[in-house]
């Protein structure tokens, strides 16, 4: 005698992830609310001196670029001046910013490239701009986002670690992180992303413990490291 097999049962389906393009349109909701006003906060009057001031940013506060870069800039007021500088005077220059050999290094061979192939003018693109030595993706869009206007998604260690907790990418490589938000985000917020996931960064989302009390990106977030203050019970009298 053969058994019929019961009835399957209809299982509920699970409720779908929020999709990551509707979690970036979020994520980019909150951060406008909640920094209006982000911007780049390197001081700078032409494409070159935000190159410059960029790569001093590495390892370095703004606030410590910002104090060096006004008599830099005097010293040396273009791009074949900086080619053309003594190694041992730019290092000394900029030795406040931190591994200054290695910035004066590469500032002396991006200036060399620039007036060599480019007239003494900083380029306008993304490939020609990361051929320049001692130039990366980052400072390339730093530059073409916040000097001429062309839409780049800058990727430090702010905006890759806060991309990660915040479920954008789970990438570690930088060049991949920026390829994953720019497919999230609409061109023309790309910039000021940047900015705001930095100023986010600095304030709230902090390495290695995120301060999640009154973060305006909580509700969104899906990380689940969330660090909270401990509530101090005040004893009663």
């Amino acid at each position: 005698m053969s058994r019929t097999a019961p009835p399957r049962t209809k299982r509920t389906p699970r409720k779908p992830a929020l999709k990551l393009a509707e979690q970036a349109a979020r994520v980019n909701a909150g951060l406008k609310a909640a920094y209006p006003d982000a911007h780049c906060w390197l001081y700078y009057h032409s494409p070159l001196q935000l190159l410059v001031a960029t790569i001093l940013s590495a390892q370095c506060t703004d606030a410590r670029v910002n104090q060096v870069t006004p008599g830099l800039f005097a010293k040396y007021p273009d791009a074949q001046a900086f080619a053309a500088s003594d190694p041992g005077e730019l290092e000394r220059a900029i030795q406040s910013t931190g591994f200054f050999r290695n910035k004066a290094q590469s500032i002396r061979e991006a200036c060399r490239d620039i007036v060599e192939r480019h007239g003494g003018e900083v380029p306008q693109d993304l490939e020609a701009l990361v051929k320049l030595r001692g130039v990366g993706r980052k400072t390339a869009n730093v530059v073409l986002g916040n000097a001429f206007g062309i839409p780049g998604m800058v990727v430090d260690t702010h905006v890759g670690r806060l991309s990660r907790r915040l479920g954008l990418t789970r990438n570690e490589d930088p060049v991949k992180v920026e390829h994953d938000l720019a497919a999230l985000l609409p061109a023309e917020d790309w910039v000021a992303f940047g900015h705001r996931m930095i100023a986010h960064g600095r304030k709230y989302c902090k390495a290695p413990h995120p301060r999640c009390d009154g973060c305006p990106l909580e509700p969104c977030c899906p990380f689940d490291g969330k660090h909270f203050a401990e509530k101090v019970k005040t004893p009663r009298k």
